[in-house]
């Protein structure tokens, strides 16, 4: 039989949204479950270098509020889960069934010591390093990992044995099986993120087939301080980049990709980036393709003014088509807008497609929470309560609702908490009357 936990509210997605939540609502002395589908909290927030406008660290951010969540006596964090089903039984509960995936590592027992992943002999591509470097198939995701718990790899694993002899804590466990587990809880947010659209995706652009032609979550973990080359260098051959592209809009604004809508951050974070790089890479030219500037919020604007400031070269076009051109060169064509219109070829050393969101989870056989024409969780309410499903006592937060930046992410956080913590007192009256 499943266990059965209770709590007062499930945060579904332990991203920055999830945990922005998860901790306003603890801090009510509300019980709270915050499920993710990774084997870390902190989602895609804790693998950025830096953030815009004020190009604070992303990590110095981050990590204290994962920290603090891991912490909370109120805060029970269950990840490297799937959300198989979220019901709604009664105005005073929902029923959520959660299949924990099996990590090969008893949680109880690790340490987190590492000694599992410095003796295994298997290195596979590592993801969070955006494959340019290698892990081992046991291993603990990043340094600042919450919790500090190693993941075994069961498909790359050779099954040698070797990290199980050199476990001091017996916690390697190669027969575990998923385990499926039940939460009630009053209400439920979900906070369940974006992904970005594939690199592959547009044809035109040959993502995947042309060397030196990476995504944006790429581009920053060559720009971060712990990332795989400790600097920025040209993944194919090691070069230093003298001549760095950014192509904007490449999985937004796009009907032909069915994402006809403005994402809100590529054009931000494409400015930062290339801001970072010019700081890394003081003699490298820096080139920004894109349809329009959408610098919309606070300090923006003079964000963008800064890196035209600085040397960064803007042009006014919609790449058509990108090639592999010699000497591992990147071959961008496009129409030069403000020059007459003529068709233009160029060549970078390292271009970066400016990636667009697309929801991270969808709710369909899931959940009853409809979805907008977009594809994200659609609010019932969106101008007097944005946070607001249709499913009763279920409310939504960050870009699980639609494209956002982190501080309206952080805000529309903290709205679903107060959300919910309006529905769980409003029960109380009811019982108390």
């Amino acid at each position: 039989m499943s266990r059965e936990l209770h709590f007062d509210t499930l945060v579904v997605g332990g991203g920055i949204a999830g945990l922005q939540t998860a901790l306003d609502l603890a801090d009510q002395n509300y019980q709270v479950a915050v499920i993710e589908k990774d084997a870390t909290i902190g989602g895609k927030m804790i693998r950025l270098s830096k953030v815009f406008p004020t190009l604070d660290c992303a990590s110095c951010i981050t990590t204290p509020k994962m920290a603090a969540s891991a912490h909370h006596e109120n805060i029970t964090l269950f990840t490297y889960c799937n959300l198989k089903s979220l019901d709604r039984d009664s105005p005073e509960s929902v029923t959520a069934t959660v299949t924990q995936k099996p990590r090969y590592v008893d949680p109880d027992k690790c340490i987190g010591c590492r000694q599992c992943e410095y003796g295994c002999p298997v290195y596979v591509p590592d993801e969070e390093q955006g494959n340019f470097n290698l892990r081992k198939a046991v291993h603990i995701p990043f340094s600042n990992a919450i919790p500090q718990i190693a993941v075994l790899d069961m498909e790359n694993c050779s099954l040698c044995g070797k990290c199980a002899r050199v476990c001091p804590t017996d916690a390697i466990d190669y027969f575990e099986q998923p385990e499926d587990f039940i939460i009630h809880a009053k209400t439920a947010v979900l906070a369940t993120g974006f992904e970005l659209t594939p690199i592959d995706q547009k044809p035109e652009y040959n993502g995947g087939k042309v060397q030196n032609l990476i995504t944006s979550m790429e581009m920053e973990r060559l720009l971060a301080p712990h990332g795989p080359y400790m600097r920025v260098i040209r993944p194919s051959d090691g070069k230093e980049p003298d001549s760095i592209a950014y192509v904007q809009c490449a999985g937004s604004r796009d009907k032909t990709l069915n994402v006809p809508y403005c994402s809100r951050v590529c054009c931000m974070y494409a400015i930062k980036q290339a801001m970072l790089l010019s700081g890394a890479l003081p003699l490298a030219d820096i080139t920004i393709y894109y349809m329009d500037i959408r610098a919309f919020g606070k300090g923006y604007e003079q964000f963008y003014q800064n890196a035209k400031a600085m040397g960064i070269e803007f042009v006014k076009g919609k790449i058509a088509k990108i090639e592999q051109a010699d000497n591992q060169y990147v071959s961008l064509r496009y129409e030069a807008q403000e020059d007459g219109g003529r068709v233009v070829e160029r060549e970078h050393d390292l271009v970066v497609l400016s990636l667009g969101m697309v929801p991270g989870w969808t709710p369909q056989g899931v959940c009853q929470v409809s979805c907008d024409t977009d594809r994200f969780i659609k609010s019932s309410m969106p101008q007097i309560a944005p946070t607001v499903t249709d499913m009763e006592g279920v409310f939504v937060a960050g870009v699980a609702a639609g494209p956002k930046d982190i501080v309206d992410t952080i805000a529309e956080a903290g709205a679903a908490a107060m959300e919910a913590s309006k529905y769980m007192t409003a029960l109380g009256k009811q019982k108390a009357a």
